[in-house]
């Protein structure tokens, strides 16, 4: 999203002046959610850097560093994921990431990934249209703004955690060929089937066992 005095459309209740073209933004704010379907739980964080893979797990590895706490006999986290172009178990960078954040915590990984076009099933994707219908049509003149908008944000009568992200991130990091096939003889695909329909099921379900089971 744009930072700035523009017109998002969406209504309000109070006449405001607006501009009318978003040329020159102050920043642009990106959002990335972890939600807890069976806690109904939302943890929100922004960046004006971009959304890599690096900042992917480093938001993962904050996330399990606050809350671990309250899930102290868990031993696996499966992580149910849209597949995108910073985070699909193809991506070398996210791999090593996420290797390294299941061996630090001790913990088995599992990635579950929705097909393409099936991502309206991620609960998540409910979230974001709720933050949306939030904010309507106020102006996110600042940052602050922004994120005073998500925090006072309910969903299912819950307020999310809100936190602003300020390391910049470097794209384009990623593994040489040899590095990614030394990787690969830690992960777990799933089987591949014979039936050509699900053929290469092993680029959706991962599997990173370091922890007990």
């Amino acid at each position: 999203m744009n930072i700035g005095s523009f017109d998002r459309g969406g209504r309000t209740r109070v006449p405001t002046a607006t501009e009318d073209h978003d040329y020159h933004p102050k920043t642009t704010l990106t959002p990335y959610g972890i939600f807890l379907p069976e806690l109904d739980e939302l943890f929100l964080y922004f960046t004006e850097s971009k959304v890599t893979s690096d900042f992917i797990v480093d938001v993962l590895s904050d996330f399990w560093k606050s809350e671990s706490w309250r899930f102290p006999d868990t031993k696996t986290l499966i992580l149910n994921q849209d597949n995108g172009v910073e985070n699909n178990s193809r991506r070398t960078q996210f791999m090593k990431r996420i290797v390294e954040f299941a061996h630090s915590h001790h913990l088995n990984i599992r990635l579950a990934y929705y097909p393409p076009y099936h991502s309206k099933y991620n609960p998540i994707e409910r979230t974001w249209a709720m933050l949306e219908n939030h904010w309507n049509g106020s102006i996110l003149d600042e940052i602050e703004t922004a994120l005073n908008f998500a925090k006072t944000m309910t969903w299912k009568g819950k307020y999310p955690v809100v936190k602003l992200v300020t390391q910049t991130y470097e794209t384009g990091v990623k593994l040489t060929n040899q590095a990614m096939s030394s990787l690969e003889e830690q992960i777990e695909r799933l089987t591949n089937s014979t039936h050509e329909k699900f053929s290469n099921l092993g680029k959706w379900f991962v599997d990173i066992c370091c922890g007990s089971t």
